[in-house]
């Protein structure tokens, strides 16, 4: 049962749209979502996250990390081996992979490393200004709000 009807949602709300159609999208690729490779995701601070993915037989080279629309985009690609080996266990998989993980808005990367077979991202939410909570002052019954009006009229 992973039908969810979000018909109350478009109808109740304006502007959350994106929303709804990251549900539909997750919910959708839910089942389908390989889980190749194993992955972490951590709060390093209040602000600040952490994806840690098991890349192990792959190299800073075979490694590609892009952000585009929205997504951050993880995928790796290992050059055929042209040696003639005889492997009697093959366990380590060094298949192609692309893992996708849907950032919020504010969200960016700050770096990426690679070290003991471990792909590190980094990731900080910054807020802008507008959306930063402020205070806003109250003028008393002696002062009056129209003189910033006037004054932004003297300024033009």
């Amino acid at each position: 049962m992973r039908n969810f009807d979000l018909a109350p949602l478009y109808r109740a709300t304006v502007g959350f749209d994106q929303i709804a159609d990251l549900l539909d999208r997750v919910m959708a690729s839910d089942v389908t979502q390989p889980t190749y490779p194993p992955y972490n995701i951590e709060k390093t601070a209040d602000d600040a996250y952490r994806i840690s993915i098991a890349v192990a037989g792959f190299g800073a080279d075979d490694l590609s990390v892009e952000v585009k629309d929205g997504a951050l985009v993880v995928s790796a690609a290992k050059a055929e081996d042209d040696s003639d080996r005889t492997y009697l266990h093959r366990g380590i998989a060094t298949r192609a992979f692309e893992r996708r993980f849907q950032l919020a808005d504010h969200v960016r990367v700050t770096g990426a490393s690679h070290a003991d077979g471990m792909l590190h991202i980094d990731l900080e939410r910054e807020m802008p200004e507008a959306l930063k909570p402020r205070r806003i002052s109250i003028a008393s019954g002696d002062q009056s709000v129209a003189k910033d009006v006037v004054d932004a009229e003297k300024v033009n």
